[in-house]
């Protein structure tokens, strides 16, 4: 008598660089809310302000940018009230930059865990995008509170414009960009450790290549194209545009945003895809 026995899940190596199974991603779902529960607790988890510290980054930021690019260079903030003007870049720009430093050292900050037991990597980089939702949301709560305080009490006019309706849209693109980058870094990090000190240097670097301190409009027309070419400057000025009225909207520019977001997240997972399945062995 044969005695087959029947396998509920089968593991089996993936047979080409397209093999995504993304369904298996949602099918893991449960342990993607493990993940982003592991990151908020295990962040502020031994710190004395706690969550609190999502409320005092935007604020000391702006306040600083406020000084110094505001007071003490003089940049133009397109008429807008500074710390606004300040806060809605740092909001988008932090959401964007935390995405990316963290996906960029998934392979490493997990190698423990990738080496014990199977279940879809890409819930890793995943998980990061949506933990940092939760940050995000809470600085824009802030930032909300702060328009109410000008509206109120200094008279200040807010004009909305429709394109805040953009504002998903936005959110999924800021999330997108930073997964994509961080997935095409990280796959390259478990050979070349170097990156990891470069990506710093370069984030840094890249902010003032956007318009987060400057409004886009203060830009000299030859270099104006080439702000534009960065995929964050359409995002930002569109926040602007459409919660404070003022910044520089264009269906062009933020088209080719989304172009840009939909290449670069397809090559960073399959680059992602690819080099899990042998990283073990070179990290």
């Amino acid at each position: 008598m044969n005695n087959k026995e029947q396998w509920n899940t089968l593991i089996s190596p993936k047979k080409n660089l397209f093999s995504l199974n993304l369904k298996e991603v949602w099918n893991y779902n449960d342990l993607l809310f493990m993940f982003v529960k592991r990151d908020f607790v295990t962040i502020y988890k031994q710190t004395i302000l706690g969550p609190l510290w999502f409320f005092i980054q935007p604020i000391f930021t702006a306040l600083i940018y406020t000084f110094i690019f505001g007071k003490v260079a003089n940049i133009s903030t397109d008429g807008l009230p500074k710390i606004l003007f300040y806060m809605s870049g740092t909001i988008c720009w932090n959401y964007f930059a935390d995405c990316l430093n963290k996906t960029a050292t998934v392979f490493r900050d997990n190698q423990n865990i990738f080496g014990k037991v199977y279940f879809p990597r890409l819930i890793t980089p995943l998980s990061i995008i949506v933990s940092n939702l939760l940050k995000l949301g809470i600085q824009l709560l802030l930032f909300i509170c702060f328009l109410a305080f000008y509206f109120f009490f200094k008279d200040v006019t807010i004009n909305f414009n429709q394109e805040i309706l953009l504002f998903p849209l936005l959110i999924i693109l800021l999330g997108a960009l930073g997964l994509g980058f961080g997935m095409i870094i990280t796959s390259m990090t478990t050979k070349y450790r170097d990156l990891v000190f470069l990506l710093q240097f370069g984030v840094q670097l890249l902010m003032y290549a956007t318009p987060v301190i400057y409004p886009l409009s203060s830009m000299p027309e030859k270099y104006k194209w080439i702000i534009a070419l960065n995929p964050m400057t359409s995002i930002i000025e569109t926040f602007r545009y459409g919660v404070l009225g003022q910044g520089s909207f264009s269906w062009w520019y933020l088209g080719y945003t989304v172009i840009f977001t939909l290449v670069i997240v397809t090559i960073g997972t399959l680059i992602f895809n690819k080099t899990e399945k042998d990283f073990m062995d070179t990290i």
